[in-house]
């Protein structure tokens, strides 16, 4: 659970440094510019990664249960994944409805996401990575929409054609994910 815990505070803390020090941050990134910034995010955001996948795999050997989640909660997690990784999509493509709706569209997928795990997982490693996920998604959401405001951003109008192609990408990558990917990388199909 150490490695688990070491790497949610790595890639949660390098993720939250806007959140928390956007001054240091604009300074340090002046200072050392940029591209030696982006280079030193990356670094520690796969660091994180890394730990965090490594340390939630080795938890898992050994569960601590909290909670028995209902059988008809897989049913829901697999209905708000697909949801959140239409928002996620919907970060990229630009002129969409939800891009427009929601300002912060991955931000939103990532506590979709996050909560949706929460509903089927009653385990002590799996509550404690998404739970660090929503906490941390709610927050930036707030910190994102707030900063939105006061620089008066205006998303462009919408199409339907480009809606179209956020659920169509955003429904295709999670069923990858969830009949594929899922199993390979994290060791459970969730659709069977």
């Amino acid at each position: 659970m150490a490695i688990l815990v070491l790497g949610l505070v790595i890639f949660i803390g390098v993720h939250s440094i806007r959140i928390v020090a956007a001054p240091w941050r604009a300074a340090q990134i002046e200072r050392f510019g940029p591209q030696a910034w982006r280079g030193a995010f990356a670094v520690l955001s796969i660091l994180g990664i890394v730990l965090t996948v490594h340390g939630y795999g080795l938890s898992r050997r050994y569960p601590v249960p909290v909670w028995l989640p209902p059988f008809w909660t897989a049913h829901i997690t697999a209905l708000l994944t697909a949801i959140a990784f239409i928002m996620i999509v919907a970060a990229y493509v630009p002129g969409n409805h939800l891009k427009r709706a929601l300002g912060q569209p991955f931000v939103t997928g990532i506590a979709v996401w996050a909560f949706a795990h929460l509903l089927a997982n009653g385990t002590l490693n799996d509550i404690v990575l998404f739970a660090v996920f929503l906490v941390w998604a709610l927050i930036e959401l707030r910190v994102e929409n707030r900063r939105d405001r006061e620089a008066g951003v205006v998303y462009p109008p919408a199409q339907v054609s480009r809606d179209a192609v956020v659920v169509v990408i955003g429904l295709a990558a999670w069923a990858v994910f969830a009949f594929w990917l899922h199993g390979v990388l994290i060791g459970v199909r969730p659709l069977g």
